[in-house]
């Protein structure tokens, strides 16, 4: 895991390695301070003349600012590492991810993956900061100190021996105590995430079923449930303050008695006032640095959770590769398949798609139709591999997909889906996703055959009109029709429509249909629909059902021989006409 994480500290190496050196000199200008503060204490009290005071004075003068300027510059390359690593790590992680195949993202919630890129990464972020320099800063003090103190104050220092294990003895336990109950909050945090993902992505829904008070439930509950976790650790943690002032006390107490009595005793002998002033020092330093580690120590075993998390997403290795030797050219839009059967998950039981052959020539129109649940979408996304076959092959221009390269592949073969994206930006920003070198006139082109151009000319600001996040200033219908408008600037050889016209009317479904029929005669078309007339004119149909293929014909052959295909026709078309006689 440690090494993982290192590999995104790269170009921040240097600074990485420059604050423990420079902590570590801050530290020795610090230890040695108190130590010649003592020295002066006893020239003046063997009555030193000025001069030696002076000179004592500018010692400690640019120690002081040595010290000084160790710890800012520590805290400025520490600054510059630990955000240097939250940024790498976030990157790698976004980088990771994009690489993913379905079959991967299907392993993460989204609001997980949110919650790794941001929480999880400040964690780690902050406990690589007290690492570099806190954790390295505080056992050299302890031992810097722990000598001088021996050195200053003898057998006194043995209090050290006793309070030092007691108080690292109460920061284990508190740590053991508290490390499983910040394993779970971060499982609640992803819940908590995902309530609010919810509710903001599904807010017209909320607002129209009139479920604001239950989903202010659902996110309280949640929000109760870190809440409840996270008192639980800090109640445990408070536990530090109390017994950190304990043993500070504690030290004191002797310290003070002790030395008091030695130097009263021995008259300066044994301790004198100059040791016993370093002593005390000495001693704030060593509980200090003991209360620092143990903070370092909290924040290492919070954060411990978080890097684990964001390993899981660096090491997840994508499940769909690029062969040794890919090809990069698509021949054609012909597609194959052999014997396929798929299912999501090896562990499933049943076949998502089964015993699945079907040739489809290059050009040809293809519509498919079947009941919700029938796998008609998971046929096509094995075409542009989102997903791999679990037995048979899927061939595309004659070669098995898994020999081509997954871009070259993929820019070949254009989805439009259902539940289509449009992202924040203008109408040219989105439509060039298809095409990021598209002209003008080449925009223009696509929208009129996707039927888009009549809607965009009205705007006032037209192809340059900003789209807000997730396209909520267009209809639905508008938003199907940029989308295929985008898909069909990718110049694919392969087209792919998976009810990506449902939101639109029927008139303007069979001008789009009519379009791709006349101006791009040689790409295939393959067109997923609820509605029979959006495919009756294709070149063949295939019927799905229950992730088999059970009938492929004409529109004429399938009303005539098959049962499915003729049901849904007569209910839609009766549909129609009760709707048709209601209008009347």
């Amino acid at each position: 895991m440690i090494k993982l994480l290192a590999k995104s500290i790269r170009e921040y190496k240097k600074a990485s390695l420059a604050t423990p050196l420079l902590v570590s000199l801050e530290v020795v200008m610090e230890c040695i301070i108190p130590f010649v503060i003592a020295e002066l204490v006893n020239q003046i009290k063997a009555g030193c003349e000025l001069d030696v005071i002076v000179r004592y004075g500018l010692v400690l003068t640019v120690m002081a600012g040595l010290a000084l300027a160790f710890g800012a510059w520590a805290g400025s390359t520490c600054a510059t590492a630990s955000c240097g690593l939250a940024k790498n790590l976030r990157k790698d992680m976004f980088y990771s991810i994009q690489g993913f195949a379905f079959e991967n993202i299907d392993k993460f919630s989204t609001s997980s993956l949110v919650t790794r890129l941001t929480t999880d990464v400040t964690n780690v972020q902050m406990a690589y900061m007290m690492i570099i320099r806190l954790a390295i800063r505080c056992p050299l003090m302890l031992i810097f100190a722990f000598v001088m103190a021996f050195v200053m104050g003898g057998n006194m220092a043995v209090i050290f021996l006793f309070v030092a294990p007691l108080l690292a003895f109460c920061l284990i336990l508190i740590i053991h105590k508290v490390t499983p109950m910040f394993k779970r909050v971060f499982k609640k945090y992803d819940q908590l995430n995902n309530s609010v993902q919810e509710n903001v992505k599904g807010m017209r829904v909320v607002k129209s079923f009139v479920r604001e008070d239950f989903e202010k439930e659902k996110f309280n509950t949640a929000s109760e449930d870190v809440r409840r976790d996270f008192t639980k650790a800090e109640r445990i943690l408070a536990f530090n303050g109390p017994i950190m002032q304990f043993c500070l006390y504690s030290v004191m107490v002797f310290v003070l008695s002790f030395g008091s009595y030695t130097i009263i005793t021995s008259r300066g002998l044994d301790l004198d006032v100059g040791q016993f002033s370093a002593l005390l020092t000495y001693s704030f330093m060593i509980l200090n640095s003991l209360m620092m580690f143990s903070m370092v120590f909290v924040m290492i075993t919070m954060s411990a959770e978080s890097a684990k998390r964001i390993v899981e997403v660096l090491s997840e290795k994508s499940s769909l590769t690029d062969p040794e030797h890919p090809v990069y050219e698509v021949k054609d839009g012909s597609i194959d398949f052999d014997d396929v059967s798929f299912k999501y998950s090896k562990k499933a039981k049943k076949f998502a798609l089964a015993d699945i052959n079907l040739h489809i020539r290059s050009g040809e129109t293809i519509g498919i139709i079947g009941g919700t649940g029938s796998s008609k979408s998971t046929l096509i996304q094995l075409i542009s591999r989102l997903y791999d076959t679990t037995e048979g092959t899927v061939r595309v221009g004659g070669l098995d997909v898994r020999t081509y390269d997954l871009e070259a592949l993929r820019n070949q073969v254009a989805v439009v889906l259902q539940k289509n994206i449009l992202f924040s930006g203008t109408i040219k920003d989105n439509l060039r996703w298809g095409n990021l070198n598209a002209t003008d006139e080449e925009m223009e082109h696509a929208c009129k055959l996707a039927c888009a151009d009549e809607f965009i000319e009205r705007f006032p600001d037209k192809y340059d009109t900003y789209i807000e996040q997730g396209g909520t200033n267009v209809s639905g219908g508008q938003k199907q029709r940029l989308c295929i408008a985008r898909a069909l600037l990718k110049k694919p050889k392969i087209l792919i429509l998976d009810d990506s016209t449902s939101a639109v009317d029927t008139k303007t479904d069979a001008l789009i249909r009519k379009a791709m029929r006349e101006y791009i005669p040689e790409t295939t078309k393959i067109i997923i629909a609820q509605r029979i007339s959006s495919v009756q004119d294709a070149d063949r149909i295939i019927v799905m059902d229950n992730g088999r293929i059970h009938a492929i014909g004409t529109h004429e052959e399938l009303l005539k021989n098959n049962e499915i295909y003729r049901e849904v026709y007569t209910s839609q078309n009766k549909a129609g006409d009760s709707d048709e006689n209601e209008s009347r």
